[in-house]
């Protein structure tokens, strides 16, 4: 197998110190090439995922029997999109090390593959109770976007419902949580709570991992769907206001006659309009919620669905396929297979 050409910025880039313990049982040389792919790899996975796959592939000729390497290869055909050779790959790591890791990787993999009941699996599975708080929450997600895949929108909703989710802590993932929520809700038909969840999102993500910011101009753009009673109404020409109404009506002063025109108003959108686009859209879907206070997540005990992870210590992952996650994006998770300096996702 020919190696592929190693990237140039590679100086002073150091493989994690345990990943260096594994490969001490390779011959010094072999050794030395094995890491140096493994940090190429690691080094390219968001920038060129079939890049890094290929250099995976190349460590994989050169010690396929090592877990760290094996692993490597499954994260990196995650993130390339082969999905089959990320399972086959993350599985055989797991068989050789050992521990649960990457379980939301292997769901959401099967989730794209088709098969969201594997996922399912994956995520009640006694191995999900040993995750971390972090991976947890990447298992949570993978399982509610499992739910849509299998039509079951209120049970996608309630999967997300952990206490992380409404709580004062802001984690790394905190972002992610709230998105996905707010994603489930509007799937589920809760335009008005998806709204607020959007919101809370955009308060947090300052790092603008999501693109909530986007998806509150575009609920923005968008009439109200069937489920707002005030626009039902509206739309339907057959419904005419009683006359009690109508002398009510009559009597208050609307808020447009209140209101003095504004020149800028018939003006065409500026740039300075274009910029603020997604700050306005919020604003107005605030105003047009005013006198409905934001929806806290149903507790999860009424429902019927069961939960995809224990409730109890967590609270959870795909390129080009609906991930991260959201709007059945799926996503992918965070993972240093090369370098500890490595900035996580």
């Amino acid at each position: 197998m020919t190696a592929p050409e190693l990237p140039e910025d590679l100086a002073g880039v150091q493989l994690d110190a345990e990943v260096r313990q594994d490969l001490r049982g390779l011959r010094k040389d072999v050794a030395e090439e094995v890491a140096r792919h493994l940090v190429a790899a690691g080094t390219l996975l968001e920038a060129d995922a079939a890049q890094a796959l290929a250099h995976a592939r190349y460590a994989r000729s050169k010690a396929s029997r090592l877990a760290v390497v094996r692993e490597a290869t499954g994260v990196a055909a995650y993130y390339a999109g082969e999905w089959a050779e990320a399972i086959a790959e993350l599985r055989a790591a797991r068989r050789m090390g050992g521990g649960p890791g990457h379980l939301a990787v292997l769901a959401d993999a099967e989730r794209a593959l088709g098969r969201p009941e594997r996922a399912l699996e994956i995520s009640r599975g006694p191995e999900a109770a040993g995750l971390g708080r972090e991976e947890a929450i990447e298992l949570v997600i993978v399982a509610s976007g499992a739910r849509r895949d299998l039509g079951e929108l209120d049970a996608a909703v309630v999967a997300l419902q952990v206490p992380e989710l409404g709580g004062d802590v802001i984690a790394p993932w905190s972002a992610r949580l709230r998105y996905a929520y707010a994603d489930a809700l509007l799937a589920a038909g809760r335009r008005d709570e998806a709204v607020q969840w959007f919101l809370r999102t955009v308060e947090i993500d300052e790092d603008e991992l999501t693109d909530a910011t986007d998806r509150l101009a575009e609920l923005a753009d968008e009439p109200h769907g069937p489920d707002d009673p005030a626009d039902a109404q509206a739309d339907d020409p057959t419904d005419e206001p009683s006359d009690a109404l109508a002398e009510e009506q009559a009597d208050q002063p609307s808020d447009a006659a209140m209101d003095e025109p504004s020149d800028a108003a018939t003006d065409e959108p500026s740039d300075a309009a274009t910029d603020d686009r997604a700050d306005s859209a919020a604003d107005d879907l605030v105003d047009a919620q005013a006198e409905s206070p934001a929806a806290e997540p149903a507790d999860a005990s009424n429902d019927p669905a069961e939960s995809p992870v224990p409730r109890d210590p967590a609270g959870g992952a795909g390129p080009d396929d609906p991930l991260p996650g959201a709007d059945d994006e799926r996503h992918r998770e965070s993972a240093t297979i090369g370098s500890a300096d490595e900035p996580s996702r």
